[in-house]
């Protein structure tokens, strides 16, 4: 009967102690699961956050492609200073021309490899051919009017 009172007495005393660590194992766990949502959430702003930033830039990128659009129809008059195949040598003096000031681009040429040289573009032809006129006089003697379509 000792021994069954002392075994009674250990499990009287080891049943409340049970359920004492099991409620903070159970308040852990809660815990660790409440930070677990906290980072997932911080992860998912700071997803959400970088998403909205890759489309502005990317609305920004086709703003930007239409506006040369509008400004390319809008001077369709070109001053070509040279036609090239390879595009290397096109891009060579499209640089001479930068240095000198002006704002040079390279245009494919409709039907054909080559690649246009434009110095200028202007948006009427009175003006590209009084201009056309000034670099045949002091730049090059071979500049030419493409009007782009």
């Amino acid at each position: 009967m000792r021994h069954l009172s002392a075994i009674g007495l250990i499990v009287i005393l080891l049943l409340p102690s049970c359920k004492f660590f099991n409620s903070k194992e159970k308040a852990a766990k809660a815990l660790k699961e409440l930070h677990a949502r906290q980072d997932s959430l911080r992860v998912v702003d700071s997803i959400k956050t970088v998403q909205a930033q890759l489309l502005a830039l990317e609305n920004a990128k086709i703003e930007d492609a239409r506006k040369a659009a509008e400004e390319k129809l809008k001077n369709k008059y070109n001053l070509i200073v040279g036609s090239f195949l390879t595009p290397e040598y096109a891009k060579a003096l499209a640089g001479e021309y930068q240095k000198k000031g002006y704002n040079p681009s390279i245009i494919n040429m409709e039907g054909s490899k080559f690649q246009l040289v434009s110095a200028e573009a202007h948006p009427s032809l009175k003006e590209a051919f009084a201009r056309m006129r000034e670099f045949q006089n002091t730049f090059e003697k071979d500049t030419w009017i493409y009007i782009v379509k």
